[in-house]
């Protein structure tokens, strides 16, 4: 798609000023059902943002808020300072792509495209033109006269993403985009929905589940859980540095370990007699938590430094770049992922080992 955008820019491509989106205090309801509470938050200009969680966290419905197809009971959302709560979606200057793509079955790519613009009785000229450059940024000029039963999932993702960008909204909404594709087009269709955004500079909202798509191409994420958001920052933030279980559990793998803190608050005690030093106070209520990749695996013999805690091999899986072993520390089974090395010695199933992790890899969380 690079070329396309390319001769697209030249043309002079659809160009809308960056700008921020503020919710402020957003509380919605249905019945009885509390879906959405107290949500607050910052997207700044120009920012690829995520709303992250699984099914049923509020997500979707804060996405359809900030559109206007759903009303908050309390709170507002302003768009570059504009209050919009009020307004209709269609006066809100914000454009959604929806997990369905929802185009027009017996219209062309290029109608498709024009529609929204026929609908606000923009001069024929005009559409014409900025169809034209639609097409050429998402690379499906050559597409224009087919329509949407012709055309793989990938490229009907981007007649959505055209018919979205082409009127120029201050907003940009991707409702889960990616879910209908195939695990191979998802990453090339995500790669090229980042390069677009960042050719636009079109601050973008994106609603997932899978954070493997929110880490590889958001700026920051808001981590959502039960209608309320965990935590906000960029994904290496929050993978690093999760503020609880549900975000490091979400976001990757984390091994955690159930345990008693000792009565000087620096010691963690493991089922099997196995004593944790935390280097300082552990926060009351707190589980041990680490990585599969920040521990090492080595026999039980073995010297090294960080905090080690013995432990049994009960499995190992190939994932190709690395051997994921399952181990038992205490009565807890745990993941630990060791870089593969072709002709390097396996430990084996059943074998005793030791796990060493660094001080600074200790992670002390609680709900």
């Amino acid at each position: 798609m690079n070329a396309s955008i390319e001769q697209a820019a030249a043309k002079g491509a659809i160009v809308t000023p960056a700008v921020s989106v503020e919710i402020e205090g957003v509380n919605l309801s249905y019945g009885d059902n509390h879906v959405l509470k107290d949500v607050g938050l910052s997207i700044r200009p120009g920012e690829f943002f995520a709303f992250l969680g699984p099914s049923g966290c509020g997500k979707t419905t804060l996405l359809r808020l900030i559109a206007g197809f759903n009303q908050a009971d309390t709170g507002r959302v302003t768009i570059g300072g504009r209050d919009i709560s009020a307004l209709p979606p269609w006066k809100r200057d914000v454009g959604m792509v929806f997990q369905s793509y929802a185009l027009w079955p017996h219209m062309s790519v290029r109608r498709n495209v024009a529609f929204g613009l026929e609908e606000r009785g923009v001069k024929r000229a005009e559409v014409d033109r900025r169809v034209d450059v639609a097409l050429g940024l998402v690379g499906l000029s050559h597409l224009a006269d087919r329509r949407p039963s012709q055309l793989s999932g990938g490229q009907q993702q981007r007649v959505a993403v055209a018919r979205t960008v082409v009127v120029e909204p201050k907003v940009l909404l991707l409702d889960e985009p990616l879910s209908n594709l195939d695990a191979k087009m998802r990453v090339q269709v995500r790669r090229e929905l980042h390069e677009l955004q960042q050719r636009l500079g079109l601050t973008t909202i994106f609603v997932t589940h899978d954070q493997e798509e929110a880490n590889s191409i958001c700026d920051r994420i808001a981590v959502m859980n039960d209608g309320i958001v965990q935590q906000v920052g960029t994904p290496m933030e929050l993978y690093e540095n999760p503020v609880n279980l549900f975000v490091a559990n979400f976001l990757g793998t984390a091994n955690i370990l159930d345990g008693r803190i000792a009565s000087d608050s620096r010691h963690f005690e493991l089922d099997g007699g196995i004593v944790v030093a935390a280097g300082g106070d552990i926060p009351p209520g707190s589980k041990l938590v680490f990585r599969p990749q920040h521990a090492v695996l080595a026999p039980a013999d073995a010297e090294g430094a960080g905090i080690a805690m013995s432990c049994i091999v009960t499995g190992r899986e190939f994932l190709g770049a690395s051997v994921r072993y399952l181990v038992t520390i205490g009565t807890k089974p745990v993941a630990i992922d060791v870089p593969f090395q072709s002709g390097r010695d396996l430990i084996e199933i059943s074998a005793p080992a030791s796990v060493r992790i660094p001080q600074r890899s200790l992670l002390w969380l609680s709900n």
